[in-house]
């Protein structure tokens, strides 16, 4: 139920241009809250003026856009509209072009506020919406072409411009929009819209481009680099990764497809893994490594023994781990730490599944977030793997899709899964009981491409529904859509 003081607030921008002559008269607290009652109605005059005489020092999506008091709404939670998205950049850009000659004592006052304009934080699916929302690419797009705008309109006029203010943003980059970015950030340097990049990801990006993006980046900004389907090899890391590490404040790295041939090592490749590894032990403060796709088997011992900190969140998704990587992890400082933990594509259905259960066992105190798709766990191996599971008793997410599971094996979790009661979300595989005629023991590709029999699914589902209920836990969610299921960042952990 929202507020009266919020349901006044809706009343009062019905009018935005009756609003907008109101604002020098408001109390600054109301602030806060015009800002999102604006930015979610998508008044965009009042809300591009709120941003042009904002009297506080930081301006913080995260902090205005969240749930409330006063509004249960989480406007984090959703792709932002491309209209408010729009307001918020022109009243910035008129903010920076504002001079004494056209404001009034009140107004620059408030115009001399504003440092920062934080826009981190905003939700980023991935996935095609709503036309009318802005994705984290058209955003980035946005922001660079403001700060190029800025940088051509003359020195002249940049003496006259009020206080800078630094825009904090996720930047997102391929290769259509690098040239552009890469420009943008050089505009930046020196002008009085500053561009700070908190989040950096590349995707498909040649290696020297992506140097050239880390050599423009601020290293007291940046907390993640996440390089994706750029299949760097261990050449073209070794090459990248000493740009990364000048970035010490840096908590979350992530790599895909780091690959070197294990079959037919070469001194080249083991030259370049070794240097990988002093660089990675420049870093202090890394407490997330995604290594997705990446060919770890026996390596992974050499890679986390360098680090400097223990890990909060590990990625090791298809990365071919052996018994003996798994060992060491559950044996390491990292596994006590672990507050998220990502495993999928790992066969542990043989050999490897007494050290995962070992693994648990150390990191049950601490984990949040497991993953666990396509892992060949069937029946036998997650009856086996359930005493030392509930242990987790903070786990809230429980990813087991791609599982040759069946429905007794679900049930059975959902059972003993009672006592664990942080758990919000359990995504699950189609039981094999729904499919017909399956090979055995079936491949994850099979799984994920055969036809399911709809009329005993929905059965299934109906089953497992009326478990919940009579157990008392309505409000934990069993889905099979993995795809709908944003996966937890660490940084919200």
């Amino acid at each position: 139920m929202h507020t009266l003081v919020f349901l006044s607030t809706r009343q009062v921008l019905q009018c935005q241009p009756a609003a907008c002559q109101a604002l020098p008269l408001l109390p600054r607290e109301l602030f806060p809250l015009l800002f999102k009652v604006a930015f979610m109605d998508k008044k965009t005059v009042v809300l591009r003026e709120l941003v042009h005489t904002w009297p506080f020092p930081l301006l913080s999506f995260q902090q205005l856009l969240q749930e409330c008091a006063h509004c249960s709404r989480a406007l984090l939670q959703e792709r932002p509209s491309t209209e408010s998205m729009q307001a918020v950049i022109l009243g910035l850009t008129a903010r920076l072009h504002s001079t004494e000659a056209d404001a009034g004592t009140q107004s620059l006052c408030r115009k001399h506020a504003l440092r920062v304009l934080d826009m981190t934080g905003l939700l980023d699916d991935g996935v095609e919406q709503d036309p009318g929302t802005m994705s984290m690419w058209d955003c980035t797009a946005a922001v660079a072409q403001t700060c190029i705008a800025q940088q051509q309109g003359g020195t002249a006029e940049r003496g006259q411009l009020a206080v800078p203010v630094e825009v904090r943003v996720d930047l997102r980059v391929n290769r259509a929009s690098y040239a552009f970015l890469r420009e943008a950030l050089r505009s930046s340097v020196g002008s009085p819209l500053r561009l700070c990049c908190r989040d950096l990801r590349a995707e498909d990006l040649p290696m020297r481009n992506t140097v050239a993006l880390l050599q423009l980046l601020d290293a007291g900004c940046l907390r993640r680099v996440d390089l994706r389907f750029n299949n760097l090899g261990l050449r073209g890391l070794s090459v990248i990764i000493p740009h990364v590490a000048r970035f010490q404040d840096l908590a979350s790295l992530r790599l895909h497809y780091v690959h070197g041939d294990s079959r037919q090592p070469s001194v080249d490749g083991e030259d370049n893994f070794r240097y990988f590894l002093a660089q990675m032990g420049r870093f202090t403060c890394l407490r997330e490594l995604s290594m997705g796709s990446s060919l770890l088997s026996g390596k992974l011992d050499q890679l986390l023994s360098t680090l400097q900190s223990p890990l909060e969140s590990l990625e090791l998704a298809f990365c071919a781990l052996l018994p003996e990587d798994l060992c060491f992890l559950a044996q390491s400082s990292h596994a006590a730490n672990l507050k998220k933990l990502d495993l999928s594509g790992n066969d542990l259905s043989g050999s490897q599944l007494p050290p995962f259960q070992g693994l648990l066992q150390a990191a049950a105190a601490t984990l949040l977030h497991l993953e666990l798709t396509e892992c060949q766990l069937a029946d036998a191996q997650l009856l086996a793997t359930l005493p030392t599971l509930t242990r987790c008793a903070s786990l809230r997410y429980l990813g087991l899709y791609g599982n040759p599971l069946s429905m007794a094996g679900l049930k059975e979790l959902l059972r003993d899964s009672v006592v664990q009661a942080e758990l919000r979300t359990v995504v699950h595989p189609f039981p094999v009981d729904c499919y017909e005629g399956l090979p055995w023991p079936p491949p994850a590709s099979v799984l994920l491409e055969a036809s399911i029999n709809e009329e005993k699914f929905a059965r299934v589902e109906a089953e497992l529904h009326q478990l919940l209920l009579a157990s008392g836990r309505a409000h934990v969610l069993w889905t099979t859509d993995i795809y709908g299921r944003l996966a937890a960042d660490y940084f919200s952990l």
